[in-house]
């Protein structure tokens, strides 16, 4: 256990009032790094201090009242990794996790890109999904539901939330990730709206909401939570990449499912 408060951390509708399962979306709040990763960097891909974030990461767990904390390898991909027990260093190269197991933690890693967790409490199936721009357009979220599925979870009982990612005022894209994207999804053009210049504006929580929707589940929550524009909240990459700083921390999307 910590001696350290509880960090804040957001909830989603929907997950909130299911038995059996906690969630939380933390941000940079809460915890002991310094510097650019202050305060709750959850990364160990970061070039914060390991000893740090090995401390944030126990205040996340203990905040979850989770047995450990698993995050993957994000590489995103449509890959998920139905968790059987818990890993030390060696983490599965993966975007999404599923279980079945109470205690284990499922902690999705974002600093821009899209956290979704899932629950169909009924079946006790747990999911957590990085979605990315390519990992959503690869699947990743749909290769989540077909695993949960698998595991005994049915589309119409599955809660989705959908945590702090960059939103559409701050996503600015050029023509040509706009013309990659309609390529593979011809029907996402509304998501797309015109920016400066030969700039656009993409939508990619609405991208990962109407792919979710359109599985039939049961409910979908979006927290619509800027990781970008709430600099006081959350991590950013593109913030970081706008002010030319040469690293960022990680947010943490956990859920667990409670014996």
């Amino acid at each position: 256990m910590t001696d350290t408060a509880p960090p804040p951390f957001e909830t989603a509708p929907g997950l909130s009032g299911l038995k059996g399962v906690r969630h939380g979306f933390f941000g940079r709040k809460g915890g002991v790094s310094t510097g650019l990763y202050a305060d709750l960097n959850a990364g160990a891909g970061s070039n914060d201090d390991p000893a740090a974030v090995a401390k944030n990461r126990e205040i996340i767990r203990a905040a979850m009242g989770a047995d450990a904390l698993l995050s993957c390898h994000q590489i995103h991909s449509a890959d998920v990794v139905h968790v059987t027990e818990a890993w030390d260093e060696d983490r599965p190269q993966a975007d999404a996790m599923v279980t079945t197991m109470p205690g284990l933690g499922l902690c999705i890693l974002t600093a821009d890109c899209t956290p979704v967790l899932f629950a169909d409490a009924e079946a006790g199936v747990i999911g957590a999904a990085h979605a990315g721009w390519k990992g959503a357009l690869g699947g990743v979220l749909e290769s989540t539901i077909a695993s949960m599925t698998e595991l005994g979870a049915r589309p119409g009982r599955i809660h989705a939330a959908i945590g702090p990612t960059i939103g559409q005022a701050s996503y600015e894209v050029g023509p040509e990730f706009r013309d990659t994207f309609l390529e593979a999804s011809p029907t996402s053009e509304h998501l797309f709206i015109s920016g400066q210049g030969d700039r656009y504006q993409f939508d990619l929580p609405a991208y990962c909401a109407a792919s979710l929707v359109a599985m039939d589940i049961g409910h979908v929550a979006n927290l619509d939570l800027d990781t970008c524009a709430l600099e006081d909240g959350y991590f950013s990459n593109r913030r970081r990449n706008h002010r030319g700083e040469p690293d960022y921390g990680r947010n943490a999307s956990v859920i667990v499912l409670t014996p």
